[in-house]
């Protein structure tokens, strides 16, 4: 573990602090902490942070209710700048936003783990407020035993794809398991996160012998 008495602050006594979505991995927020700042975060778990334009304290979410819960913290290599890894309650930019990084400069294509929470999101919100002719709701509607049908369906066109050697045909039925996958975790009162808690614990037991071989 990193000896916080180790990091660096600048001449004003902060040090700069970027602020990471644990779930997500989007950077939601970058801002300072001075010495005070940093000591009621890690005693309180909840993101205190300096205002540079006050000068003063101030706790993510005192006024809006959008708190910030602390999962994780770490130091860069030189000590001098922080991340923190947290659970955003509501939107971490002051216009509303989740993130405050929201102006695009440069388009980024490259596909990213990212649309999977887009995709649980969008399930989520079927399932609070249906929408006429969605096909998620229709799953929904249907319940427990047409979603499996429709995963039992989805594993065969996967197995056949593959057995193909068909890489379009695969993504494509890959995708379709992977959605109906997630419309079933929502139907059923799951989580994602109950998904990852049992990979993290998988992974953290490489002699299982059930997983020896991965």
């Amino acid at each position: 573990m990193f000896d916080i008495s180790g990091l660096k602050f600048n001449s004003d006594g902060l040090i700069p602090v970027v602020t990471q979505d644990a779930e997500t991995g989007a950077v939601l927020m970058q801002a300072y902490m001075n010495r005070d700042a940093l000591d009621i975060t890690l005693k309180e778990g909840r993101m205190c942070y300096y205002s540079r334009s006050r000068k003063s304290l101030w706790r993510k979410g005192e006024t809006s209710g959008h708190i910030q819960r602390v999962t994780g913290a770490y130091a860069d290599c030189d000590g001098d700048s922080l991340l923190f890894r947290v659970l955003q309650e509501g939107a971490a930019c002051h216009t509303g936003k989740f993130s405050c990084f929201f102006n695009e400069i440069l388009h980024d294509n490259y596909p990213n783990y990212r649309i999977l929470f887009d995709i649980i999101k969008t399930v989520k919100d079927r399932k609070a407020v249906p929408k006429e002719g969605s096909y998620t709701n229709y799953l929904f509607n249907k319940g427990t035993d047409k979603i499996c049908k429709k995963i039992g369906e989805e594993a065969s066109e996967v197995i056949i794809a593959a057995k193909n050697k068909d890489k379009n045909e695969l993504s494509n039925e890959l995708s379709d398991l992977v959605y109906h996958a997630l419309v079933l975790i929502e139907n059923e009162g799951l989580d994602i996160k109950d998904i990852f808690a049992v990979l993290s614990e998988r992974e953290g037991k490489p002699t299982d012998p059930k997983y020896a071989k991965k």
